[in-house]
């Protein structure tokens, strides 16, 4: 199994395989710089990543991830690298791109997910515990969705399936934007939860990441500091 940075760094074992981590990040974090950051590194290391980018195209994900010296076009069209477009339709356009989301309601989403959309039925999986998925922030789901319906489907249909066919899921969600009930609904169904904040301390301002809850292994649980690097590489401050 590939290591995950930034993550296996703060750990005592791997995350094991078919865990789901929740990352809850400050608007203003590194987390999505990070979270490519972790793609990349996944994908250095041999494994295989689906990316699920909300907030931006698919144009300027493939960009990015270029900055890290990856052959973009080459991992995609191996299969290592799913770059799945779930930016466009909350536009309210179609996609250009092959692997994109037509609807945000959970409604549509479900009735897919269920009759085996993006993958084979749950029960049918294949084991692949070199696969990392990446949602960089599910929170937009909230815009087209009440709480308990769009809740509901992270915790019935996106985490069985990365628990089932044994691969590492991250979803982010934005801090400060939802309900007490959601966070703490996502907190009790996750494997892990991971933060990402920005502090400022006078004229200071420094980029902070801590593993808040691991349920299967032991963790630091202190906020250590972020460096970007000049590519927007996301690595730990010395």
């Amino acid at each position: 199994m590939p290591r995950i940075p930034l993550i296996d760094d703060l750990t005592k074992d791997p995350i094991p395989p078919g865990s789901n981590i929740l990352v809850e990040f400050d608007p203003a974090s590194q987390w999505y710089n990070a979270s490519l950051s972790i793609a990349g590194g996944w994908l250095k290391d041999g494994g295989i990543v689906e990316y699920g980018t909300s907030v931006q195209s698919v144009a300027k994900i493939r960009s990015k991830m270029r900055r890290f010296d990856l052959d973009v076009d080459a991992l995609e069209r191996d299969g290592k690298l799913e770059l799945w477009d779930w930016y466009t339709v909350t536009l309210g356009r179609k996609s250009d791109e092959k692997l994109s989301i037509d609807s945000m309601k959970v409604a549509d989403l479900s009735i897919k997910w269920a009759t085996g959309f993006p993958f084979t039925r749950v029960s049918e999986l294949p084991e692949q515990s070199e696969r990392l998925g990446i949602r960089d922030n599910a929170s937009t789901l909230a815009r087209f969705n009440d709480e308990k319906a769009w809740v509901e489907f992270e915790v019935t249909r996106i985490i069985p399936v990365w628990a089932a066919h044994k691969s590492v899921g991250f979803r982010g969600v934005v801090k400060g934007v939802h309900s007490e009930w959601v966070y703490k609904r996502l907190e009790d169904a996750y494997d892990g939860i991971v933060d990402f904040k920005l502090e400022e301390i006078g004229e200071e301002t420094r980029d902070l990441i801590r593993i808040r809850s691991m349920r299967d292994i032991g963790f630091d649980r202190k906020w250590h500091r972020l460096k970007v690097g000049e590519n927007f590489e996301i690595t730990f401050e010395n």
